[in-house]
């Protein structure tokens, strides 16, 4: 059908007649497939979106509609995380994705809930790992779904704080237990960072080039789609902020690789991988 919407008449047209074909109202996916047209030609018409569109129409959605499921909205949402390896705006959903961002709203509540909603969603399932590392760890948050009840997100258990001893000299210290795979013990030093990224990597999407005791510490390759990879450069860290604390350029760099992220003012264009919240996605799988 492809065709100029020039008017408002005709984005209403092309929606009653895609309509009159599937026997119900159309998605916004189907009407961009069907009507071979971008977002924009409807958007400039209909700036509160489509559903504005198709009530204009006549044919708002109804009881004839598919129902979506969460899980179907919460994957297209953590593909675009994937794509732009950050958390979309709303504006930027509602230009790429492909469901209306009202959906997510009436399913999960406000879009700020949605990281936390999909982080419930992922965990467990490693195919989700490396769009978990690129989310904001938070408090338990509280979030909505699609049948209107609230749940609580929990947030990472913390270690209990049990009795402290003095520091004996000349032995060795070591993390938390978290026996997962062959390391018994939580990294506490970059070194551990370096073993433990090892171990994940491939699962991550990352194929590791070099590594060097220069700054940045590795050279690797990520798979960015089916059969694409891009070269990034990684800096290993314990701690996030330690990156801030050595000096580091932030132009050398592309991710920060660590157990623990704990910068609070890092610059959004460089993305921080924490360790942690991989292995307690990761340590989930392994148990089922």
């Amino acid at each position: 059908m492809a065709k100029q919407l020039n008017e408002k008449s005709d984005v209403i047209n092309a929606i009653r007649e895609i309509a009159n074909e599937l026997g119900r109202a159309p998605s916004r996916a189907e009407f961009k497939a069907r009507a071979g047209v971008s977002e924009h030609q409807y958007l400039k018409h209909f700036p509160a979106g489509w559903r504005e569109a198709l009530r204009a129409s006549g044919v708002e959605s109804g009881s004839t509609n598919v129902c979506l499921e969460d899980d179907v909205l919460l994957k297209d949402w953590g593909e675009l995380v994937r794509k732009h390896r950050h958390i979309p705006t709303r504006a930027l959903y509602q230009k790429e994705g492909k469901y209306s961002s009202g959906v997510f709203e009436r399913h999960f509540g406000p879009w700020s809930a949605i990281p936390a909603r999909f982080r419930s969603f992922a965990q467990g399932n490693p195919d989700w790992a490396d769009v978990v590392t690129l989310l904001p760890v938070t408090a338990a948050t509280s979030v909505r779904s699609s049948d209107g009840l609230e749940g609580r997100i929990a947030p990472l258990p913390t270690p209990q704080v049990g009795h402290r001893h003095n520091k004996l000299e000349g032995v060795p210290t070591y993390g938390d237990p978290i026996d997962f795979r062959g390391l018994r013990h939580e990294p506490v030093n970059e070194q551990g960072v370096v073993f433990l990224f090892g171990m994940v990597a491939k699962e991550l999407g990352y194929s590791v080039e070099a590594v060097q005791t220069g700054y940045p510490d590795c050279a690797a390759k990520r798979q960015i789609g089916p059969g694409k990879w891009q070269p990034v450069r990684i800096e290993f860290e314990y701690e996030s902020r330690n990156f801030r604390d050595h000096g580091h350029p932030v132009g050398g760099c592309d991710v920060i690789v660590c157990w623990r992220h704990n910068w609070a003012d890092c610059p959004t264009h460089l993305e921080v991988l924490e360790l942690q919240t991989v292995i307690a996605t990761l340590a989930s799988t392994d148990d089922e």
